[in-house]
């Protein structure tokens, strides 16, 4: 942990040559829309397999990260991931990856009371933790613009949840809890990219849900009712492990203020797939709310760009 809070050995200034090139953040831009792309359809499956297929929550999560591992062997084959294991942070890592089943554990939980488009709503309140997170423990600032937009940014949660018209539902809570993981998990992603090769991080990203988790959900494993169910609940690995390899990849190539803010092509993807698959449609509060979050995420976006191209290579503060 002090590793992380603690800013990186002072070393000469970075030239422009050092800095991310404009292709290179393109492609981890790439990158990131389609890991949220898998990751639209990971909700998907976990919401259908909890509210339909009616199988404990525990038990999808699990599969879910035991199947990634099986993945991730599958890919790099055994004595690949002997070479990519050792780390040169592996309690770093440890701790990303306890990060990132906090993560999934509040999402899916909250996923058998909200409607897909709410829970990823609120889950577009990353990109501003990350932003607002990403100085004191990357040393990435941001300026009194980007501060504005999250407070901005922030507002539009008022929306979604709708307090003071009967209440906020307290699911609120467990989406917004995998929101705060998520934003930690994404920055420890980005400061493991320093130290660790993406093979390293792929390798580590799901041992925490696949050994913490394997006792509770064996205590109450229920076998699925059907083929489909067995199907989806084993696909979840591979939706799951692809997505977080994209991630990987997508963080190793742009910082995370850049590339944040396309996460909002899940909106669309989880309202198309909420609708066909449960006949959920958004309410207006939570497409007004979805437009304010997603504007000032944009702008957050254009604000960095400017700054980028603008700010002198030995500065340390994103110019807001």
């Amino acid at each position: 942990m002090t590793d992380l809070l603690t800013k990186p050995a002072a070393t000469a200034p970075a030239s422009a040559a050092q800095r991310p090139s404009s292709d290179r953040r393109l492609v981890g831009i790439g990158f990131m829309l389609t890991a949220v792309s898998f990751f639209a359809f990971l909700d998907t499956s976990a919401k259908f397999l909890g509210t339909i297929e009616h199988i404990p929550v525990v038990e999808i999560i699990w599969v879910r990260f035991l199947m990634n591992a099986v993945l991730i062997v599958v890919m790099l084959r055994p004595r690949g991931v002997m070479r990519a294991a050792p780390s040169k942070r592996p309690g770093q890592q440890i701790l990303r990856s306890a990060l990132l089943l906090a993560t999934t554990a509040f999402n899916f939980a909250a996923l058998q009371f909200l409607q897909l488009d709410q829970t990823s709503t609120i889950y577009f309140l990353a990109p501003f933790f990350v932003a607002a997170l990403a100085g004191p423990l990357l040393g990435e600032w941001v300026g009194w613009h980007r501060l504005a937009a999250i407070c901005v940014g922030f507002t539009g949660i008022i929306f979604v949840t709708k307090p003071g018209f009967g209440g906020i539902h307290w699911a609120v809570a467990l989406a917004l809890g995998s929101v705060f993981c998520h934003s930690l998990y994404s920055l420890w992603t980005r400061y493991l990219a320093r130290f660790d090769a993406p093979r390293t991080t792929l390798v580590y990203t799901p041992l925490a849900g696949a050994v913490i988790m394997a006792p509770v959900a064996l205590w109450n494993w229920q076998m699925p009712p059907n083929a489909l169910a067995w199907g989806i609940l084993l696909s979840m690995g591979l939706l799951g492990g692809m997505g977080h390899w994209f991630l990987i990849l997508a963080h190793d190539r742009a910082p995370a203020p850049v590339i944040a803010p396309f996460t909002y092509i899940n909106l669309l993807l989880v309202t198309c797939l909420g609708y066909l698959v449960f006949g959920d449609v958004p309410d207006i509060w939570t497409l007004v709310g979805a437009a304010i979050i997603v504007a000032s995420g944009i702008y957050l976006l254009f604000r960095e760009r400017a700054a980028s191209a603008s700010a002198p290579a030995s500065s340390s503060t994103v110019d807001g």
